[in-house]
């Protein structure tokens, strides 16, 4: 049997410095991804808010995790696990709110397309010595014309 030793001492004290990086290193980690700050029903969809204030509404139609839920259920929803679910205590319900998302094709086609265009705007340094060699030769080549 291999033996294993373990890394860090459950048993050893935390000290302040300690404390205050790991502090700091879960304010990194939380700035860095999406926080739904509050969920609200809006019939007939879910209202969701993020942390900078834009917002998606989500048809409940469109998941059968809510399938049976009356009015006063989505009352009770509760923004959940570091602000990426949505949680209901009475019904034992945790969804997450990137799952809902990815669920939806329009959404995703607009994420692709966003995330296309950024990348797009990158520059490497391969691109932009490129357009320089381009630059230095009158611009980028022409293509030649095809006659038939």
């Amino acid at each position: 049997m291999k033996s294993i030793e373990a890394k860090t001492m459950a048993d050893r004290p935390v000290t302040e410095a300690a404390l205050d990086t790991a502090i700091r290193r879960g304010q990194a980690r939380h700035k860095g991804s999406f926080q739904v700050t509050t969920v609200s029903y809006v019939e007939p969809c879910l209202a969701v808010s993020f942390v900078d204030g834009s917002g998606l509404l989500l048809p409940v139609q469109h998941y059968p995790e809510f399938d049976g839920f009356e009015v006063e259920d989505f009352a009770d929803l509760k923004v959940g696990f570091s602000g990426t679910a949505i949680c209901h205590e009475g019904k034992d319900l945790h969804v997450s709110i990137a799952g809902m998302i990815s669920a939806s094709k329009p959404l995703m086609d607009m994420a692709a397309s966003v995330i296309a265009s950024r990348n797009g705007r990158q520059s490497s340094a391969a691109k932009a010595e490129a357009a320089r060699a381009n630059g230095r030769k009158g611009g980028r080549p022409r293509k030649p014309e095809i006659t038939e």
